[in-house]
């Protein structure tokens, strides 16, 4: 579960822009300013933390007012699409709301091939911030809800089936934020990506974790949204072949057309 750049310095995926081609303040306006590193970082730690508190604690809710696991995953995809989107909107002008080291990873290869994207000082910042965050939330979660802070997870995810599913929604989570970047859609991005991730839980089988730290983080709660520790290292790896798919895709189906002959 994740989310894109917004800012004024780049987005996840998008084009660099050429040299004198970048937008210029009207006389006399303040100059725009890049938020200090130490509050992207909290941004990502605080943001990741929160949306881990949706999934889990949404997911205990669920278990307490209903048997009907139908209903339990409605009400837990429905809360973290109205958090996720939230968080975007909040956050995402800070440090461009990942909440997720795959789009992290995915916006530092970008830049690295002329794009804009994440250093890779951002990189060795943002993606701790995002585990600590998680399995922050996680401990919150279970502490808002009367339940042991950290309990390891008994659901174990190690199907085959379910690490496919992994990869399927990681990789339409990395085409749908860098699609919109590469197609300056980017505005439309707390409405995209939210929803993406709530059809996501229920068109895949692996319910989307489509997010390393958000695996890591459910590892500490054995709630509805838990997942084993065991099953953890099958998942992120599955994300990141997805992210890698994921970008592939960007390539492939945005990939910039011919100049029009004079």
């Amino acid at each position: 579960m994740s989310a894109t750049e917004a800012t004024e310095h780049g987005s996840a995926g998008q084009s660099a822009t050429a040299p004198g081609d970048e937008p210029q303040p009207a006389p006399g306006a303040t100059p725009p300013r890049t938020p200090p590193l130490l509050a992207k970082a909290a941004a990502e730690l605080v943001g990741t933390a929160a949306l881990v508190a949706v999934v889990v604690g949404s997911g205990i809710q669920a278990t307490e007012l209903s048997k009907d696991v139908g209903l339990q995953l409605l009400a837990n995809s429905t809360a973290t699409v109205f958090g996720l989107g939230v968080l975007i909107v909040l956050l995402g002008p800070v440090s461009g709301a990942h909440f997720n080291p795959a789009v992290t990873l995915a916006e530092w290869w970008t830049a690295k091939r002329g794009g804009a994207g994440v250093t890779g000082r951002e990189l060795a910042l943002y993606v701790p911030s995002q585990i600590v965050g998680a399995i922050a939330g996680a401990v919150l979660a279970d502490a808002m809800f009367g339940q042991p802070l950290v309990k390891w997870s008994t659901h174990d995810r190690s199907a085959g089936h379910l690490l496919l599913g992994e990869v399927v929604a990681t990789a339409g989570l990395i085409l749908l934020i860098f699609g919109l970047a590469r197609a300056d859609r980017l505005r439309f991005a707390p409405v995209a990506v939210a929803s993406y991730i709530g059809a996501a839980y229920w068109f895949t089988s692996s319910t989307s974790f489509a997010n390393p730290a958000v695996t890591i983080g459910r590892a500490f709660t054995d709630t509805f949204a838990g997942i084993a520790p065991g099953s953890v290292a099958g998942f992120i790896g599955m994300q990141l072949i997805g992210t890698v798919i994921g970008l592939a895709l960007v390539a492939l189906i945005f990939m910039p057309g011919r100049e029009p002959a004079e």
